[in-house]
C-alpha cells in the first residue's frame, strides 16, 4: 500500500516520478484509445460494414459515456481521492479494451467503446486533482501544459508506430495489448501514488452535489467555458477521427502519408501543450492575465482552423502543424477556474468543464459524419466539398462562443 504523507514530504523532482508519471501513463493511454480509430478507420469500416455516420457514432461513444460519467466522477475524486478512482477506472477500460478486440458486429466494438469511454473518463481530471493535491498553484500551468504533452505522445503513437504495428497485427491484436498495458497502468497508479492526509474531511455527499450548483450558478463559468470547451472539443473530434480522413480525400494522401500527418499533427499538438504552459507562466510575470494568453491562443487555433476549413493549400501541413500547436490552448481554462473556486471543490470544477466538453466532443464527431453523409461517397473516400461544411460549422460554433465571452465578460 502507498504511504499516507502530507504535502510536504516530497520534493518536486520525487513527485514527478511518484504522482506524475503514473498518472501520466494512464492519460497516454486515454489519448491513445481516443485517437487510434483515426489510423484504424479504415479496417474498422471494412470488417464491419460501417458507413460514414456509423463510423462517427463508433467512435463517438466514447466521449457519449465519457461525458456521463464526468459528474459523478467529480463527486469521486473529491471524497476517494484520485489514486483510488483512477486505478479502479483503468481496469474497466481494460475490460472494454479487450471486448472491443474480440467483437463479432458493430453492437459489440460499441459496448468495448463504451465501456472504454468510461475507464478512461478520469484520465485527465484525476491527474489535474492530483497534481492541485501535490503542486503548488504557481505551477499548474507548466504541470498540466507537460501532462497534456504525455497523452500528445499517446495521439502521436496512434499514427505513424501504429501504421508500423498493424503491418504486423491486426486491430483485434493491438486492443488486446491495449487491454493489459491498461491493466499494468492502473496497478502502478493504486501502488506508487501516495495518499494524502491533510486534505480537508470530504462534505456529506448531498452537500457535494450541492457544489456543482454552486459552480454552474457561477457567471464566469458560463463566460468562459463555452469558447473552452467548444475549442475542446474541435481537437478533439477532428484529430481523434475526421483529420484522417479530410487528408486522404482533400489532401490527397495515401495511407502512409495521412499516418505520417496525423503523426505531424500530433507531435505539434505535443510541443504547443508544454510551451503554451509555459508562455502562460512566463506572461504572467509581465502581468498578462492568463485570460487574456486564453483567447490569444483560441484566436491562434481559429486561424489554423479557417485554411482547413476553406482548404488553402490542402497539400500542406502547415495549416495542421498550427492546428495541433494551438489546440489544448484552452485547457488553460482548468488552471483559471480552479483559482477562481475553491481548493475543495477542484475535482467537481473540472470534471463540470469536462462533461460539456466531452459532451459537445460526441456530437461534433457523430455531427461531422452526418454531414458528410449528406455527399454521395467517392471510389476512395468522402466527397472534399463535405469537409468545408461540416468543419465549418465547428469553426462557426467557437467563433459564436467567443462573442459571447466579450458580451457576458464585460457586462
Amino acid at each position: 500500500m502507498p504511504a499516507e504523507t502530507t504535502s510536504h514530504r516530497y520534493r518536486v523532482p520525487v513527485l514527478v516520478l511518484i504522482v506524475f508519471m503514473p498518472f501520466a501513463g494512464g492519460f497516454f493511454l486515454s489519448y491513445l484509445f481516443r485517437s487510434v480509430n483515426a489510423i484504424i478507420a479504415p479496417q474498422l469500416a471494412a470488417d464491419l460494414g460501417l458507413d460514414p455516420a456509423d463510423l462517427g457514432f463508433l467512435t463517438s461513444v466514447y466521449f457519449m459515456t465519457f461525458a456521463a460519467c464526468q459528474l459523478p466522477l467529480g463527486v469521486a475524486l473529491d471524497r476517494f481521492g484520485p489514486r483510488r478512482v483512477q486505478a479502479s477506472l483503468l481496469m474497466l477500460a481494460a475490460l472494454g479494451a479487450f471486448i472491443f478486440a474480440i467483437g463479432a458486429d458493430f453492437q459489440a466494438v460499441a459496448i468495448g467503446r463504451a465501456l472504454i469511454g468510461i475507464g478512461v473518463c478520469g484520465g485527465l481530471m484525476a491527474s489535474f486533482k492530483a497534481i492541485t493535491l501535490w503542486f503548488p498553484a504557481r505551477a499548474w500551468p507548466v504541470v498540466n501544459g507537460c501532462f497534456l504533452t504525455m497523452g500528445g505522445l499517446g495521439a502521436m503513437t496512434a499514427t505513424m508506430p501504429m501504421e508500423i504495428i498493424l503491418g504486423y497485427f491486426g486491430w483485434r491484436e493491438v486492443f488486446a495489448l491495449l487491454a493489459g498495458m491498461t491493466v499494468i497502468a492502473g496497478g502502478l497508479i493504486f501502488i506508487s501514488v501516495p495518499e494524502r492526509t491533510d486534505r480537508p474531511p470530504a462534505a456529506p455527499l448531498s452537500e457535494q452535489i450541492k457544489g456543482y450548483l454552486f459552480i454552474f450558478r457561477d457567471r464566469r463559468f458560463w463566460s468562459i467555458v463555452p469558447f473552452s470547451i467548444l475549442a475542446m472539443s474541435a481537437n478533439f473530434s477532428i484529430q481523434g477521427l475526421w483529420a484522417g480522413p479530410w487528408l486522404r480525400d482533400v489532401a490527397g494522401l495515401d495511407r502512409d502519408g495521412v499516418a505520417q500527418g496525423l503523426f505531424v499533427l500530433s507531435a505539434a499538438m505535443v510541443v504547443g501543450s508544454t510551451l503554451n504552459g509555459i508562455l502562460a507562466v512566463w506572461l504572467a510575470r509581465w502581468g498578462v492575465p492568463l485570460l487574456t494568453v486564453m483567447v490569444g491562443l483560441l484566436g491562434c487555433f481559429l486561424t489554423a482552423q479557417s485554411l482547413i476549413v476553406f482548404q488553402v493549400a490542402p497539400d500542406s501541413l502547415l495549416p495542421w502543424i498550427g492546428f495541433g500547436f494551438f489546440a489544448n490552448g484552452t485547457v488553460l481554462c482548468f488552471a483559471l477556474l480552479n483559482r477562481i473556486f475553491p481548493l475543495a471543490y477542484s475535482g467537481r470544477v473540472s470534471t463540470a468543464i469536462n462533461v460539456l466538453g466531452f459532451g459537445m466532443a460526441f456530437l461534433w464527431q457523430f455531427g461531422i459524419g452526418s454531414i458528410i453523409d449528406l455527399w454521395p461517397s467517392t471510389v476512395d473516400g468522402y466527397a472534399a466539398e463535405s469537409y468545408i461544411y461540416a468543419f465549418g460549422a465547428v469553426m462557426a460554433a467557437q467563433l459564436l462562443a467567443l462573442v459571447w465571452f466579450w458580451i457576458s465578460w464585460r457586462d
